[in-house]
């Protein structure tokens, strides 16, 4: 098992117990994994992944990372940081056409040196796989980091937070944390499979319907304890996706997302982001309060990053 790995965040990330939003809410014993502090430009949960992706990169004679995302994308930016650190060039492929305004991750993404390509109306996949084929072209030993970083490799980095977190002692009933593309809870199902947790991991997507995700995420979490030479497998049917907070859609700020950035922010002093953390607090709070999350339980709220987008979300944070 020849997993490579360049050493890009501070780890393990800190536990965080919770006390006054729990108070609030009059339970359940929330605590927060701070995943937003692994350090790499504003940190975030990608850090993880680069650290076995760009180790593969690096072991392969790699020149130039290429990978997509959104306009805000946090992957993009950490992966910018990842490559300039590696002391390699980032082609990054963002969704739509370039905004009036330069800010947050964008704003990350130009300073930390990434060429950024943006694919207007056409498809990102495309334009990524058209991008990979034109650098080596171009004669650049060129590495394509798939979407979010979720591959095997990748997602396998959240099978070791699991094994992070069991050594940091504490134990909890249930992880509550965003999912998109599905590679942090392919990580945490594998890493709960191997130490035999009694633990729910409870994904609120942010953009996907759980018919399409969770198939995904358990093929993926099968790929990882394959990789790490567990055995097993995990179906569909043990993915659990709460796909009932999407809103509006991807990135689109409404009542759930605010309210939770500013419970968080005014009762823990812990800032969350607008597309993410937010969506996940939100949806985490709904269900607190619908009894659907037990007062009695321990909660793990599994915190993401992403917090540089808020200042991208400003308007949208202050309406009343």
């Amino acid at each position: 098992m020849n997993r490579p790995k360049i050493s890009l965040a501070q780890l393990p990330t800190p536990l965080h117990p919770l006390p006054r939003l729990s108070t609030f809410l009059g339970g359940p014993e929330i605590w927060a994994k701070r995943d937003d502090q692994t350090g790499l430009a504003f940190g975030g949960n990608k850090t993880r992944k680069l650290e076995r992706l760009v180790g593969q990169a690096r072991d392969d004679g790699a020149e130039v990372l290429l990978t997509r995302g959104a306009r805000q994308s946090n992957h993009c930016r950490q992966t910018a940081a990842a490559a300039a650190y590696a002391g390699m060039e980032c082609t990054l492929i963002l969704s739509g056409e370039p905004p009036d305004d330069i800010n947050a991750n964008l704003l990350l993404d130009h300073l930390l040196g990434a060429e950024i390509i943006w694919t207007g109306s056409d498809d990102p996949e495309q334009t990524l796989q058209h991008s990979f084929q034109e650098k080596l072209k171009a004669d650049k030993k060129a590495f394509l980091i798939p979407y979010g970083g979720s591959s095997p490799l990748g997602a396998s980095a959240y099978a070791d937070a699991i094994d992070e977190l069991h050594a940091q002692g504490e134990r909890f009933d249930r992880i509550v944390f965003a999912t998109s593309s599905g590679g942090t809870q392919a990580g945490l199902l594998a890493g709960v499979q191997k130490h035999s947790m009694k633990m729910i991991v409870d994904g609120i997507s942010v953009d996907k319907p759980a018919s399409e995700l969770a198939p995904i995420i358990a093929e993926l979490s099968t790929s990882v304890l394959d990789l790490l030479e567990l055995g097993g497998t995990i179906k569909p049917d043990k993915v659990m996706v709460d796909d009932r907070f999407l809103g509006e859609g991807y990135a689109v700020m409404g009542a759930l997302e605010r309210e939770a950035i500013r419970l968080f922010a005014r009762y823990e002093g812990l800032l969350l982001d607008p597309v993410y953390t937010g969506r996940a607090a939100g949806g985490m709070l709904r269900k607190i309060r619908s009894g659907e999350i037990s007062a009695n339980e321990r909660v793990l709220f599994w915190h993401t990053g992403g917090t540089p987008a808020l200042f991208a979300f400003a308007d949208t944070l202050l309406n009343k």
